[in-house]
């Protein structure tokens, strides 16, 4: 017979040129996507009362003034302070109504081992204040959009005098509104009073500048409880 036997090589003959199917891909998991950080509220409350022990025992109290001015729970909110001490974020948590939960962006030095953790599960969320922190953004930006509160001192330091325009850039791109809150201490009085909202409107470094002059304002300090 004429018939030529088939090559043993047949296969490899095949895979040289490419005949072969090729193997398919391998099945890479979709990236999920990133979440606002959650509030414990049993967390959040023990924090708050454990934090105004100090106010407390050193024979102070806390009087706070506007609280009318905070919209309702459940809308996006920018809460922006001046700051003068590191009771200033418990005492802001504590003076808000009930049902408003302010997740702070913190200096990430905070969240060590032991304090971490509990900051954590209380909402808050760390920053570096060493860069343009692009995720602590992203982060106030979820957080906003979960009809959240955010809040931030534009000071970045305790006393510090120049305002950053982060916390108009997050209230403009999240579009919520700004919480002006003053923080002063008169005797054995902590005073925390709210200005009404302001919109997130216009340039960045004008909005920056009229919750500057706010903050001044509000920073004064008033008389007796109304």
């Amino acid at each position: 017979m004429n018939d030529a036997a088939p090559s043993p090589d047949l296969g490899a003959d095949r895979a040289r040129s490419g005949s072969v199917a090729a193997l398919p891909a391998p099945h890479t998991k979709p990236k999920e996507p990133e979440l606002a950080p959650v509030v414990n509220p049993r967390v959040y409350r023990f924090v708050v009362d454990i934090t105004y022990l100090p106010v407390l025992l050193s024979g102070m109290h806390l009087e706070v003034h506007g609280r009318e001015h905070v919209p309702p729970p459940g809308t996006p909110l920018v809460v922006a302070a001046n700051h003068r001490s590191g009771l200033d974020p418990f005492l802001i948590a504590r003076a808000l109504p009930p049902g408003r939960y302010m997740q702070f962006m913190a200096k990430k030095e905070l969240f060590g081992p032991i304090t971490g953790p509990l900051i954590t599960a209380g909402g808050s969320y760390p920053v570096d204040r060493n860069i343009s922190d692009v995720k602590a953004v992203r982060t106030s930006l979820r957080i906003l959009a979960a009809g959240g509160t955010v809040g931030i001192f534009p000071e970045g330091t305790r006393g510090g005098g120049e305002l950053h325009g982060g916390v108009a850039l997050i209230a403009a791109k999240g579009r919520a509104p700004i919480l002006p809150v003053g923080i002063s201490r008169v005797g054995r009085r902590w005073i925390v009073r709210f200005g009404p909202p302001l919109p997130s409107r216009g340039g960045i470094k004008a909005l920056t500048v009229e919750v500057g002059e706010r903050l001044a304002e509000l920073a004064q300090p008033v008389g007796e409880k109304v």
